[in-house]
């Protein structure tokens, strides 16, 4: 992969995107949900817009500097299509989140953002 200084935000928000469903659905897994159609409607309940851009509350006083910078790029990035059921600053809180992940996961400080993400959905910091 590029070094993350060569990625574009669009880029790290896709990929965080991506990081950020695979660790609420190991989560649900791991809590013992099992049919698809609850596992489906469980992680959307973490992974909407509004959902994303409360947790991002959640986590903001812990950011360091740089990671705050990270979540504002990604926050600040254009947005031309807002999701039904989001205001623009749900969605842009939530894009930023996205981002953020996308870059620690590049960054290869997996353990940094697992202590995130436990901390903005309220899950135990486990080692899946």
């Amino acid at each position: 992969m590029k070094p993350v200084n060569e990625l574009t935000t669009p880029a790290l928000a896709y990929l965080g995107d991506a990081v950020i469903e695979l660790y609420v659905r190991e989560r649900l897994v791991a809590a013992g949900y099992s049919t698809s159609a609850t596992l489906n409607q469980k992680a959307l309940d973490y992974v909407r817009a509004g959902a994303q851009a409360e947790a991002m509350q959640k986590i903001l006083p812990l950011l360091t500097e740089e990671e705050q910078a990270v979540f504002r790029r990604g926050r600040n990035m254009g947005h031309g299509n807002v999701p039904k059921g989001a205001t623009v600053a749900q969605y842009r809180a939530a894009t930023g989140m996205e981002v953020l992940a996308g870059y620690l996961h590049v960054q290869g400080k997996g353990e940094r953002l697992r202590e995130l993400l436990c901390a903005a959905y309220e899950f135990e910091n486990t080692d899946i």
